[in-house]
């Protein structure tokens, strides 16, 4: 990690550890741990990370940005800290300013999509969009005959049915009934929704793998401390087997996130190389939530089930995480017809130059 990251990303940390413990939010039922969070994250520009100077943002780099939604996952943070980064980057796309409070992007699903009506309004249905009703704006791309165009849409306009995510956070609805957006501009040549899906994808990647650490840090923590038949169950063969496991989860996730991080970072264009880091990252991401959490409830036994600990946090956020932006089998199929298309001759050259 170079110097300037580990600023940026020290940074985090310490706002979040300040202001978003997990016990202290948990106990929180009014959620007045929200305002002042976001307020500090505001201040630092971190939201902006990834808008440029000149379009009001921090300036900072990719892989800076990627340091903090690390950070973010680790904390579990439940504010759209990761959707207003990835909001701020789609709209630099287009050199749109982005302006001030919560964001997030549409659409969330590569299913999904947006239309760019003639009267330059928008029409269509996104779903499973997060955080979208405490969203200020929607950064959204749309298609119409011509091509594709990014928007800058109040929230207020849009009809947002809302939903709950497995963690708890919203993972809303959001219908576009001829919503004349505040600003409209044509991507750049080549630029994809692909490419905001592997945005997202690598972005809760990230937080997934931040999770686990923490799961894992909680767990042999608990195992250290938790005594049965008058011994610690760390001692257990059993529960060392497990705790193994988790911090194997652990260690493939964040490997494969960080891998797709930097070739995101270092690339010039989204060519195959990254679109098989990214989606590689997510696939192994996900299918280490589902892993790794079941362990690191299975260690804690019946008192990580309960809403009183902390650990639901974590595992319920990562599990939600898995199906934003892309599902794993999506991701799966999509790497799948890379693969075939490319033929046989390529497979190991592409995989090989990672």
């Amino acid at each position: 990690m170079a110097e300037s990251e580990n600023i940026v990303a020290e940074t985090a940390e310490k706002i979040f550890a300040d202001l978003a413990d997990a016990q202290t939010i948990n106990r929180d039922k009014d959620g007045a741990w929200k305002a002042p969070l976001w307020q500090a994250l505001s201040d630092s520009g971190l939201p902006l990370s990834w808008v440029p100077e000149d379009c009001g943002g921090s300036g900072a780099s990719l892989a800076e940005g990627f340091s903090v939604l690390s950070a973010a996952g680790r904390f579990a943070v439940a504010v759209p800290l990761p959707e207003t980064m990835l909001a701020g980057w789609l709209l630099a796309q287009a050199k749109i300013s982005s302006p001030d409070g919560e964001m997030t992007v549409a659409p969330a699903s590569p299913k999904d999509r947006i239309t760019l009506n003639a009267d330059g309004s928008l029409s269509g249905k996104a779903r499973g969009v997060p955080f979208a009703k405490a969203a200020k704006h929607i950064a959204v791309i749309a298609g119409d005959a011509k091509g594709l165009s990014i928007a800058l849409v109040d929230a207020a306009k849009c009809r947002i049915d809302a939903g709950l995510g497995l963690g708890g956070d919203h993972s809303d609805t959001v219908t576009f009934d001829k919503v004349q957006p505040v600003t409209t501009r044509p991507t750049p040549k080549d630029f994809e929704q692909t490419h905001l899906m592997l945005m997202g994808g690598v972005a809760r990647s990230l937080q997934i793998a931040g999770a686990l650490e923490s799961m894992l840090e909680i767990s042999v923590r608990y195992s250290n401390e938790r005594v049965a038949f008058e011994k610690k169950i760390s001692k257990f063969q059993a529960v060392q087997h497990n705790l193994a496991r988790l911090a194997g989860e652990s260690a493939a996730a964040l490997a494969a996130a960080t891998s797709a991080a930097d070739a995101i970072a270092n690339a010039t264009s989204f060519n195959d190389e990254v679109f098989l880091e990214a989606v590689s990252a997510k696939i192994r991401c996900a299918e280490a939530a589902e892993k790794g959490g079941g362990i690191a409830h299975q260690v804690h036994g019946a008192i990580g089930f309960t809403i009183e600990h902390i650990l639901h946090r974590y595992s319920l956020r990562a599990l939600g995480w898995r199906d934003d932006f892309g599902s794993e089998s999506y991701w799966a199929v999509e790497l799948g017809k890379l693969v075939a298309n490319r033929g046989a001759d390529e497979l190991w050259p592409l995989v090989a130059s990672r």
